[in-house]
Parts: structure tokens; sequence; C-alpha cells
């Protein structure tokens, strides 16, 4: 059985992790839990507890957290600023790190960290586990083997108002709106592991982007009625180039009232895979649209749905970055939320907001 402990008992561990954790019973437990606010920690190891029907031990101080007897691991769910510095915490302590998205604030923190591990002997993953998902994992063997030919282009959106109108989140928004998050930080995130995870790493990237709608007014219930100053750019547009040529167009955006754009489409010369909507992107069992093309003289063009053959173990992608690293830590299965994936992905992220400050100019990539 692993023992894992979770640090930073906030918005994303109970509104997302929590419920995903039954996938990991009778093989993970969640021995021990972190966070500086006293009820936080309290109520989601008493929630632990009764879900997995075996204690959890709650502590507002992180030393003594990580030297809890018998961990394995440990789920770094702290908010972004502090994924370094909590991470480099845990890695000292001789234990296996996940850390939620992102790896670091910059390249150099990605880059010491992932040195540090491999020093360690230790397991770093990173999120987000898109490409741990059942869809995904079944969507690159597809790739891999010309369902679609050769790729030509991907175009991704993640868009919306940000989390000041996320009407169940209960965090703070008001970070979000920084250059210390942003869309492509928080959300573009996502797509931008995906098109990596499929393509293998970008060689060039430009952007545009800005602040289009300067000041929010929170529509959460903890937050309601107050005034976010926007100071990062809450629009950034993507544009990622690989040999071939292969492109990518992603979208980030924090200043979207709403859309029907599909979350991600990949085209081929032989075809196309659409994944139409933010349900279908979190719910992994769900078919994606897929027409291939006809080049007989009688053409039979049409799109119908394809999925995995197997379901997914989890509800939704995040739920599958734990469930990833209990396997790994098992032996069943190989790295995949690699910190090197991670550490290219956060390379695009710098070298777009570079590009947006320099109105658009191309960034070579490593």
């Amino acid at each position: 059985m692993i023992a894992l402990g979770v640090v930073g008992c906030g918005d994303v561990a109970f509104r997302t992790y929590l419920p995903g954790l039954s996938a990991l019973a009778g093989r993970a437990v969640i021995a021990a839990c972190f966070d500086p606010v006293p009820e936080r920690a309290t109520r989601f190891a008493d929630a632990v507890a009764a879900q997995q029907d075996a204690a959890c031990a709650p502590y507002t101080d992180l030393a003594p957290l990580l030297a809890h007897p018998g961990l394995d691991g440990v789920l770094n769910l702290t908010p972004a600023p502090f994924h370094a510095e909590t991470t480099t915490a845990i890695l000292d302590a001789g234990l296996n790190c996940f850390s939620e998205k992102p790896i670091a604030g910059s390249l150099d923190d990605a880059r010491r960290l992932t040195a540090l591990a491999r020093e360690r002997g230790l397991l770093f993953l990173c999120a987000p586990a898109t490409m741990a998902t059942n869809r995904f994992q079944w969507l690159k063997r597809e790739l891999d083997n010309g369902l679609l030919g050769r790729p030509t282009l991907m175009i991704g959106q993640m868009a919306n108002m940000g989390p000041a109108a996320w009407r169940d989140y209960k965090g703070d928004p008001a970070v979000f709106y920084t250059d210390r998050v942003g869309p492509v930080l928080d959300i573009g995130v996502y797509l931008l592991h995906a098109v990596t995870g499929l393509l293998g790493p970008a060689t060039f990237v430009s952007a545009v982007g800005g602040i289009v709608i300067p000041e929010r007014i929170a529509t959460i219930p903890t937050r309601f009625g107050e005034r976010i100053a926007v100071t990062g750019n809450d629009h950034m547009l993507l544009h990622l180039e690989w040999e071939g040529p292969t492109y990518a167009q992603i979208l980030a955006s924090f200043a979207t009232p709403a859309t029907r754009t599909p979350v991600l489409e990949i085209h081929g010369e032989r075809g196309t895979i659409c994944i139409p909507d933010i349900p279908t992107w979190y719910d992994l069992d769900a078919p994606v649209d897929l027409l291939l093309l006809d080049r007989g003289p009688v053409a039979h063009e049409a799109w119908r749905p394809a999925a995995p053959p197997e379901r997914s173990p989890v509800r939704q992608p995040i739920q599958a970055g734990p469930l990833h690293f209990v396997e790994v830590l098992e032996g069943v299965a190989e790295p995949i939320l690699t910190a090197e994936h991670a550490t290219h992905v956060l390379e695009i992220i710098r070298a777009a907001e570079r590009s947006a400050a320099a109105h658009g100019e191309p960034v070579a990539l490593a």
C-alpha cells in the first residue's frame, strides 16, 4: 500500500482531487495532509478518512508532515506561486513528489528541481495529467499509427471569464488576474501539454496578448461583489511550430464570456479529430468526433463518434495525476508526466510572454 501526503487543502484539493482519490482504493491511502489554516487541514483530513476508512493526520506546519512516518510520496497542491518552494522541501525530505501545475515559476527553478530529483533518485511528476488519461494515450497511439496521416495543425481554446466568475470556486481569485498566474499558466497549460505530448517539443512560438477587461467584479459566493484589478494579460493567443511543418494555435483567455468553439481540433492529411466542448473534455469516457477523408469516386465522409476501447478509472483529467503517480511508484507504469515535459511547456509559456511583449516576435525554443 502506497502512503501519500497532501500539501495544500484548498479549493482544488476538495473540489477535484478528493473525489478522484477513490480510484486509489486498495492501492494507496492519504496518510497525512497539511494546510496552514487549521480548519482546512482538519476538514480535509476528516473527509479523506471518511472516504478511505483510514485515518489521515492533519498538520499545520510543513516539516512535521514531511516527517510523517512511512510516506512514499507527496501531492503538492499549493497555489502556483509556491510550487517551487514546496517541491524543494518535499524532495529535500527524500520524498517522491507529484506537483500541480506549473512545475515552477521560472525555468531556472524548474531545471533545478528536475536535477534535484534526479540526484536524489526520486520520482518527480507534474500536472496537468492530460497525457496520462486514457483518451490522450489512445489519441497518441492512433496518431502514431497514422490514423490521420501526418498531423498538420492543432487548434485549441480554453476561454472563460476566470475564477472570479466560476460559481463553485471557493478560493481567492485575485492572483489569477496577475502576471504571477494568468490564463496560459492556469488553463492554457492543459492544451500546451496536449499538443506537445502528441507532437513532441515545439521549435518556435509567437504570441499576442494584453489586458482587455481591466477590472472584474467577483460573482462567486465567497467574494461576491469584490472588485479585482487585472494586472496581467487576460487574453493570450499562441502560435506554435514543429518541423514537418506542423502548426498549432492556442487561445487562453480569462476575458471570454462564452464560446462554442471546440476545445481541441487535430487536423491531418487524412482527417480530423475534434473534442467539441468543455463537457466532453472533462468526461474522459465521452466520445470525440472523427472524420476521415474518402478519396474514392463516391465519397462517404461524415463525422462519427470515436472513443478509447477502455473506460477511464477516474472521472476527469485532473484526477488522472495521482493515479498515474501511484502506478509509477508501484512499478506498473512508466512515467508520462515528466518534469522535463513540464519544463518544456513552461519554456513555451515564458517565451510566449516575451513574444507578446514584442508584438508577436517569434521566439526559438531550446
